[in-house]
């Protein structure tokens, strides 16, 4: 009966670098008389695997083999006696030397019996001859069957946990070779490997199959052997030729370089084609096709950057403009605007929370019954009567101020709360109201009441309650309006 010994094969997590390596190990386990009986590889690699191998400790008993046995023991047991019966017989002479061993001294003696000889390899003509010295040639082919030190340390590389390629250490290598790690230390010296001082120096690369190896020292003394695949140049190095500036036919002297222009701040850049400012009214009526409506109030208002670039100047020119006729900003931070009248206009420069300058214009609110009413001075014969200054608004331009601050709706109108208006036009909700209704206009008690609508300028006006109770004033245009013909209708129907 068979004794069995078992051993679990396996190539590692990384497996075997190369095929060869792989075809060497197991040729290694053939040769020490393992036989394999399960070999696993995995799915992504086949050069890992794991797997169990066997080999007998004991031979099966066989009839051949007992009989060989009994035969060589019955030889022996002969010798043994022929031994014994004339070992006292011969007795050498003086000077002759002694048989080194007993096969020797049977064949000095002639005992009568065959010496035993293999005869299996008669017929081999290349078969070597018995008790004859090992070859030199011989020795060397043995040697070279055994793989190289790079190929070696291959299956015992694991990957490298600091960076690309593989790594093992001296004393892993030492442990599984049975060797120390001063042999293997001259082994790596003998192979071209430069062992490192410390870890601090530069590793020594060394070239074998088209991969680099090195050696390196950890912070705790260990010695690695590292490895990677050698990278390949990606280009070839070439030198170029610089080209000389072209010269002029004539002469062929180089121009003197001009100045280079000095780069110009936003203030000083001015287009070149300016247009020079006209001091007065005519400044106004300059900018106020490029002013736009005024989103917090009524009027129009305009950057003065913007405006700057639409008249071709400086913005520094643009507020010396202003200036000159009276427009100008306040140095204290939270004083009101300085308004300036021309006409049925007033005007008045602020800044913006970024800093910008704004120019702003509106009609002058004028109340005519305070204008009537207010005492007329005298002046000489041939000048006119200097324009009131009104301290109410007039009533017929409430139309005109709400006008602007209304804002379009999806049916198409325009349309504001009036307590919003009226915080935006500087009055009490009251005070609005009353002008309102004063045109003409009625407050609905209840949101479904039907309004009343008064016409302005070809548009119509009306008070509506929401389901919120809010209080809207809205407008839109009239179809009764023709030829662009304003007729102001007191109302459609009375109040009620």
């Amino acid at each position: 009966m068979s004794i069995w010994a078992y051993k679990v094969i396996t190539s590692g997590k990384g497996g075997f670098a190369t095929p060869a390596l792989l075809e060497s190990f197991l040729n290694q386990l053939g040769s020490d008389g393992w036989e394999i009986i399960h070999f696993q590889t995995q799915l992504d690699n086949p050069l890992a695997f794991t797997g169990l191998a066997r080999r007998t400790t004991q031979r099966d008993w066989t009839l051949e083999d007992a009989a060989a046995a009994a035969a060589r023991a019955e030889g022996d047991k002969i010798r043994a006696e022929f031994e014994a019966k004339f070992k006292d017989a011969r007795v050498p002479a003086a000077g002759e030397e002694k048989p080194e061993s007993l096969q020797a001294e049977k064949a000095g003696a002639d005992d009568g019996l065959r010496r035993l000889r293999d005869t299996d390899s008669d017929r081999d003509p290349d078969a070597p001859e018995e008790n004859a010295e090992p070859d030199e040639w011989e020795s060397l082919a043995k040697e070279d069957e055994l793989p190289t030190f790079f190929e070696a340390i291959q299956p015992l590389m694991r990957r490298n946990q600091r960076g690309a390629g593989l790594s093992a250490g001296v004393d892993h290598l030492a442990r599984k070779w049975g060797m120390t790690e001063e042999d293997v230390v001259g082994a790596l010296k003998e192979c071209g490997f430069v062992i490192p001082e410390d870890e601090n120096t530069r590793p020594a690369y060394v070239e074998y199959d088209g991969d680099l190896y090195w050696v390196n020292v950890n912070r705790r003394g260990e010695l690695w052997i590292n490895t990677k695949e050698k990278m390949r140049q990606p280009f070839r190095v070439v030198t170029a030729t610089p080209v000389k500036p072209a010269e002029k036919e004539s002469g062929g002297e180089q121009p003197a370089e001009a100045p280079q222009p000095r780069a110009e701040s936003p203030a000083e850049a001015v287009p070149a084609t300016t247009v020079p400012l006209q001091a007065g009214p005519e400044l106004l009526d300059r900018i106020r096709p490029h002013m736009r409506r005024n989103r917090r109030g009524p009027g129009g208002s305009g950057s003065i950057s913007f405006l700057s670039r639409a008249l071709k100047c400086g913005e520094a020119d643009l507020m010396a403009g202003f200036a000159g006729i009276g427009l100008v900003l306040s140095d204290l931070p939270d004083a009101k605007p300085v308004v300036v009248p021309f006409g049925d206009e007033e005007w008045w420069l602020n800044k913006d929370q970024r800093g910008g300058v704004w120019i702003n214009g509106q009609e002058r609110q004028v109340d005519k019954s305070a204008a009537d009413s207010a005492p007329q001075a005298e002046t000489p014969a041939g000048e006119p009567a200097p324009a009131p200054h009104p301290e109410a608004p007039r009533s017929d331009s409430v139309f005109t101020a709400v006008r602007l601050l209304l804002k379009p709706t999806k049916t198409g109108g325009l349309a504001a709360r009036t307590d919003w208006l009226a915080e935006t036009l500087g009055k009490t909700p009251e005070a609005l109201i009353e002008a309102l209704t004063g045109l003409g206009l009625k407050v609905p008690e209840k949101p479904r009441e039907k309004p009343v609508f008064v016409e302005d300028a070809g548009e119509i006006f009306w008070l509506n309650r929401n389901a919120k109770d809010e209080l809207w004033l809205n407008a839109k245009a009239s179809k009764f309006a023709e030829g662009g013909e304003s007729s102001k209708k007191k109302s459609r129907r009375g109040p009620a």
